[in-house]
C-alpha cells in the first residue's frame, strides 16, 4: 500500500505468536505475509501464556515498547487486537496513548461476551468501554451480528466487519482422501479447554455416538480447565474413544486436520471461531452450535449441523448421519472447503485490512 510515496506504517498490537487462542491464530498468519510486504508493520507483543506474574511483566514491557515506538517512530495507524475481559484492560492504556497521540486506532475485537463486558458491567466499566472505544477511529469485528450487537456502544458505521480467514487444502477433498478420513471415523475438537467452548459435552456425545453402534474415535485437543472434561469422560466410561493429547500444533496438527472426519465445535459462545475456519479449510464437515458468528461460516445442512448448546443428542446424530452416508459426507466435505475458499480467503481478510486503514487515512 503507498501512502504518499512510502509505505504506510502500522503499529500492531498482537499477542506473542506461542499463544494457545484463536486470536493468535489470526495473526500469526500475518507473519511474512503479504501484509507485510504491502505496510511496513511493527508487532508489539502485550501478552503471554504463563503466570500472572509473567503476563503482567509482558504488559508492562509491552507499554514501554509502545511509547518508544509512539516517540521514535511513529505510525500511522495503531492496529490493536482485543478480546474482553482482561484483554480489553491491558489495551486501555495503548488506545489512550495513541489517541493523545492523534494517531488514529483500528481496535480489531475478537471476543464474544458482551453482557460481561458491557450489557450487564456496572457503570464505571461501561464509561471506560464508552470512552476507550470513542477514541478508537474504527472498530473491527468477526460478524454481521456483532456488528449490530456493538453499535450500541458506538456508532455502527465506525464498526466495520472482517471475517477470520482459512487457508485452503484442496487436495484434502480428493476422492481417496475423502474416503479415508470417511473409513477412519475420527472426530476432532481443537481449542481452549472453558465452559465457554462446551468441551465437557464432548463425552456425552461421544457415548451417543458409541451407543448407537458406530465405531468412531473423538480427539479432544487442547488446554485450560480439564477437570470438567475428565470427570465425564470416567464418569460415562469412555476414556477408550476419547483421547486428550493437550495443545496440538506444527505438524501435529496438520496431519489431525488431514485425517480426521468431522471437526466437533460444541460452543456456548463464539464470535466467528479461526478453528472452524480452518478445519472447513481442509475439508472438514461441521458439527457445531447455532450460536454467535458460527451459522454465518456453516451453512446448515449444508456443510455442517448446528444445533442447541447442550443438546449432545443432536450432536451425537449429527455425527452418526455424516460417518453412516459417504454420499453425504462427501457432499459436505466438498461444500466446507468450496465454502471457505469462496468466502474466507487469506486474501479476502488481507484485502479489508487495507481497505479499512485507507477509509481511516482519508
Amino acid at each position: 500500500m503507498d501512502f504518499n510515496n512510502r509505505k504506510l506504517k502500522v503499529c500492531m498490537i498482537v499477542q506473542d505468536p506461542s499463544v494457545k487462542g484463536g486470536i493468535a491464530a489470526v495473526t500469526g498468519g500475518y507473519y511474512g505475509s503479504r501484509l507485510e510486504e504491502d505496510i511496513d508493520i511493527t508487532y508489539v507483543e502485550s501478552y503471554c501464556d504463563g503466570s500472572k506474574f509473567k503476563k503482567l511483566i509482558k504488559a508492562l514491557k509491552a507499554y514501554r515498547t509502545f511509547r518508544k515506538v509512539l516517540k521514535n517512530n511513529p505510525p500511522d495507524i495503531v492496529h490493536v487486537h482485543s478480546s474482553f475481559g482482561p484483554s480489553f484492560f491491558r489495551k486501555y492504556p495503548i488506545i489512550h496513548m495513541a489517541y493523545k497521540k492523534k494517531i488514529p486506532v483500528v481496535n480489531h475485537i475478537h471476543g464474544s461476551a458482551l453482557k460481561e463486558h458491557y450489557l450487564d458491567a456496572p457503570n464505571w466499566k461501561k464509561r471506560m468501554v464508552e470512552k476507550s472505544y470513542g477514541e478508537c477511529a474504527r472498530l473491527i469485528v468477526l460478524s454481521k451480528e456483532w456488528q449490530e450487537k456493538l453499535s450500541v456502544i458506538v456508532p455502527i458505521e465506525k464498526i466495520c466487519v472482517v471475517p477470520n480467514y482459512s487457508k485452503i487444502f484442496k487436495e484434502t477433498v480428493s476422492e481417496e482422501s475423502i474416503n479415508n478420513r470417511f473409513k477412519k471415523k475420527q472426530i476432532l475438537y481443537l481449542g481452549r479447554f472453558d465452559a465457554l467452548k462446551g468441551v465437557s459435552d464432548i463425552p456425552a456425545i461421544a457415548s451417543k455416538v458409541r451407543e448407537s453402534g458406530l465405531s468412531a474415535n473423538f480427539v479432544v485437543g487442547g488446554d485450560g480447565e480439564k477437570e470438567p472434561v475428565l470427570s465425564n469422560i470416567d464418569k460415562l466410561n469412555v476414556a477408550d474413544i476419547v483421547s486428550l493429547p493437550g495443545w496440538i500444533t506444527g505438524e501435529k496438527k496438520d496431519a489431525l486436520l488431514r485425517e480426521s472426519a468431522i471437526f466437533l465445535l460444541p460452543s456456548h459462545m463464539e464470535a466467528m471461531p479461526m478453528s472452524i475456519l480452518e478445519a472447513m479449510g481442509y475439508g472438514l464437515p461441521i458439527v457445531s452450535c447455532d450460536v454467535g458468528g458460527i451459522p454465518q461460516v456453516v451453512q446448515k445442512d449444508i456443510n455442517g449441523k448446528l444445533y442447541t448448546p447442550g443438546d449432545t443428542d443432536k450432536m451425537a446424530e449429527g455425527i452418526i448421519s455424516y460417518l453412516s452416508d459417504l454420499n453425504l459426507y462427501r457432499e459436505a466435505s466438498k461444500k466446507s472447503l468450496e465454502i471457505a475458499d469462496n468466502n474466507y480467503s487469506f486474501e479476502a481478510h488481507i484485502n479489508k485490512l487495507e481497505d479499512i486503514y485507507r477509509q481511516v487515512l482519508n
